[in-house]
């Protein structure tokens, strides 16, 4: 694994260290692994890209200028029978895929991380996100969960080197 640089999210014991801080959140209900596979609900380690940053635009401003708006039909696939597995893709989609656009807030705001890209393997996992926590130490299915003001404060923080590692 690679030395954590200073701008690098890295997550810890403790909480996510970002830009000098250590901000709290949440991971995979099934912990850290080396290993991960489709369903696990857990938060694969490693040292993993910032692909890219979602967002809302009927739920809040743009957070960041490199910000991609989340339209209604976005979908992220999670089958992986699927070619377009671990990719986002849009709406019909025949495949088992995960909504974008949710009816909560989780997904308000997203930061995509490169975990299994950009040539995904079937069954190692897909859309691993930095998101919106349901609350406070709430486990999720392999995502990293924060409080929204923490995940915004970060967003506009992001350079292109920036990285998520997960030791």
């Amino acid at each position: 694994m690679r030395v954590p640089r200073r701008d690098d999210l890295v997550l810890t014991p403790t909480g996510l260290r970002a830009f000098g801080r250590r901000l709290p959140c949440s991971f995979g209900r099934g912990g850290l692994t080396a290993d991960k596979r489709e369903g696990d609900g857990c938060t694969p380690k490693g040292t993993h890209a910032i692909l890219g940053l979602l967002w809302r635009p009927d739920r809040m401003h743009r957070p960041a200028e490199r910000a991609r708006p989340i339209r209604p039909g976005d979908l992220w696939s999670d089958d992986p029978r699927d070619r377009d597995y671990n990719r986002m893709v849009r709406a019909p989609h025949p495949w088992s895929h995960e909504r974008l656009r949710r009816p909560d807030p989780l997904y308000d705001l997203v930061i995509v991380t490169g975990w299994n890209w950009p040539r995904p393997e079937p069954g190692r996992g897909s859309a691993i996100f930095l998101h919106r926590w349901r609350r406070p130490g709430a486990p999720t299915a392999g995502c990293i969960a924060l409080h929204p003001r923490d995940l915004r404060w970060i967003a506009a923080r992001l350079t292109p080197r920036t990285r998520l590692v997960v030791r």
